[in-house]
């Protein structure tokens, strides 16, 4: 996801700097150039070397280096950066930061520097509720730079509360987001993922194997981009996409309810859930017990939500909408009839027995099917990938309106 990127990682002097080290390695394991700028006290806290070895580049601290004097390094630096991450940002960064200074390497090249900025404050809990760092950082945020807000919990100072820096997992989003083409910007998306499952007592239900990787992808990509995205989501074990509105449901019903309560403020749907076609006639309170003679199962329809969407769409083409189909066997002839009959204008289809694109994988292959005819058979690649090449489509279909 971050291949090429060139990324400077600005370490200042806390305590939280020997995270550090793991953020690099991180990055670099996602494809990215990264290039370290650490202040004077940083190197207090993890050796410069260590930040070398992992990164793979000249560790740099000083604006007046002399070995580097003719390259003019905030400058060079600036100009060659992608995208800037400060973690941690000290109240002492933050406030130079605000206020404009250039008096050390980084705060000089974040002011040089047109590429994004993201900003990771860490601190004692007290240092970062004063008023001045509060200030601070709503001034910073005001003038574009996107600040994560740290984590809560206990601290190097044997406090408790607002003050950690978090896990490179929790910023990676933002970091993406932040290298990501925002032409989703505004738009407002609805997606479904995940199962549905049918209460057949207390205890028991019917269910399938989808775990929600493929829409919850979907999701956090159109996040990425700028959307305005609500997830419909049944139950999974996946933590929410950032920046994402979820409605969290079980059954198909509850789905049915939740998608429609929706619709009117959607411009784009994309159906990936694996809803339930079945559900139990009766769903017992309490526990069916075991009975010798067996049990007579009676089942009747979920209803078919791609199709109401479809109707409902009609010929106003409004919203564009995306069909999910898993096949097995002869897929591309269901997955047209699926995107003819329930009026879609993408169907993806994947085949459920190919074993490296199986519902709990990471990976996924897909052929996309559009309703003027075409066809486009994607390689294996993973799931946030296949997710932008899918919105990459969504957003020629948008424009060509």
């Amino acid at each position: 996801m971050l291949d090429g990127r060139n990324i400077i990682l600005g370490i200042s002097g806390g305590i939280a700097a020997y995270k550090a080290a793991g953020w690099i390695r991180d990055l670099k394991r996602e494809g990215a150039e990264v290039t370290v700028i650490m202040t004077r006290s940083a190197t207090e806290f993890i050796a410069p070397l260590t930040c070398s070895a992992l990164s793979g580049n000249r560790v740099h601290r000083d604006m007046f280096a002399r070995e580097a004097a003719h390259e003019i390094p905030h400058i060079n630096l600036a100009a060659n950066a992608d995208l800037i991450i400060i973690a941690p940002a000290t109240a002492n960064t933050i406030a130079r930061l605000a206020h404009g200074m250039a008096d050390d390497l980084l705060c000089a090249v974040v002011l040089a520097a047109r590429c994004p900025v993201i900003v990771c404050p860490a601190m004692n809990d007290k240092m970062y509720r004063h008023p001045a760092t509060r200030d601070n950082l709503a001034t910073i945020g005001s003038r574009g730079t996107i600040v994560v807000d740290p984590g809560e919990g206990s601290l190097a100072c044997r406090g408790n509360g607002p003050g950690r820096l978090p896990e490179f997992v929790e910023v990676r989003e933002f970091v993406l987001a932040a290298l990501s083409n925002q032409d989703l910007a505004g738009v407002k998306i609805m997606v479904t993922a995940g199962p549905t499952v049918e209460p057949l007592d207390q205890v028991r239900f019917l269910g399938n194997r989808a775990t929600g990787r493929m829409g919850y992808a979907i999701a956090a990509t159109a996040r990425r981009r700028g959307a305005d995205v609500t997830l419909i989501s049944g139950p999974t074990s996946l933590a929410p996409p950032t920046g994402v509105n979820i409605v969290n449901v079980s059954t198909a019903l509850e789905m049915r309810h939740a998608v429609m309560a929706g619709i009117n403020e959607a411009e784009v749907v994309v159906k990936a859930a694996a809803v339930s076609d079945f559900r139990p006639a009766v769903s017992v309170d309490g526990k069916i017990k075991k009975a010798a003679s067996g049990l007579d199962l009676q089942l009747t329809a979920n209803p078919d939500i791609l199709m109401e969407l479809g109707r409902i769409k009609g010929k106003a083409e409004k919203p564009l909408l995306i069909g999910f189909a898993a096949e097995a066997g002869e897929k591309l002839g269901e997955g047209q009839r699926k995107l003819k009959e329930k009026n879609c204008d993408m169907m993806v289809v994947n085949n459920i027995s190919d074993p490296d694109a199986g519902f709990a994988g990471e990976s996924n292959r897909v052929v996309i099917l559009y309703r003027n005819g075409g066809e486009e058979r994607l390689p294996l690649l993973k799931k946030d990938e296949v997710a932008d090449r899918i919105w990459d489509r969504i957003v020629r279909l948008r424009r060509r309106e």
